[in-house]
């Protein structure tokens, strides 16, 4: 087990830096959202990985509020560029 946690954490650890980059070099709001729910999403999948190998189920309530933020802000984003995009002449 000990090699296939340091594959998770390899994999996924060169993913969230790319990511980081992605978040802050930009250029657009949309890609830095898009970004930042990749994010998420890499944290959810590492939480997974980490309750199937140890076999728990405890951090379920954690990979739900981090859903429910991934989704509200996604929503926020979109209403904002829509409202932004309707505005301009």
């Amino acid at each position: 087990m000990d090699w296939l946690m340091m594959a998770i954490v390899v994999v996924f650890g060169l993913a969230a830096v790319l990511t980081v980059v992605r978040i802050i070099r930009g250029p657009s709001i949309l890609d830095r959202a898009v970004a930042s729910d990749v994010l998420l999403t890499e944290v959810m999948c590492v939480l997974g990985a980490e309750m199937a190998i140890n076999g728990h189920t405890r951090s379920i309530p954690v990979l739900l509020i981090i859903a429910a933020v991934g989704v509200f802000g996604s929503i926020a984003v979109a209403r904002y560029v829509a409202r932004r995009d309707n505005t301009t002449p």
